[in-house]
């Protein structure tokens, strides 16, 4: 079993700034890759930032500039640091993880979500 616990959501004027975490753990050989969704009220989920065990980024071209997401493998977290925020960034936040076990079966996991909920 694997688990995503994402911490850090809150309440922020546009303007402000905010950062998320979210830790994984539980039956993990290796975290491929780990990222972070969005979803405002009546909208798809989109990507927001993903990164790679290497540390390669990737950005919806929205929050480049203003986001940043890191990573500690050691602590098989994920980081998003908001910064900017505008009203368009209100949403509930998920972590994903692309998570490969102890028998090389990569599987994607998600974050409950409430927790990162970004509003004003």
């Amino acid at each position: 079993q694997v688990q995503l616990v994402e911490s850090g959501g809150g309440l922020v004027q546009p303007g402000g700034s905010l950062g998320l975490s979210c830790a994984s753990s539980g039956s993990i050989f290796s975290i491929v890759s780990m990222g972070w969704y969005r979803q405002a009220p009546g909208k798809r989920r989109e990507l927001v930032a993903d990164i790679s065990r290497g540390g390669r980024t990737n950005y919806t071209d929205s929050v480049k500039g203003r986001f940043t997401i890191s990573r500690n493998n050691a602590k098989n977290t994920v980081y998003l640091q908001m910064n900017s925020l505008k009203p368009k960034d209100m949403a509930v936040y998920y972590c994903s993880a692309k998570i490969m076990n102890s028998y090389m079966i990569e599987s994607d996991y998600w974050g409950q979500g409430p927790q990162g909920t970004v509003s004003s």
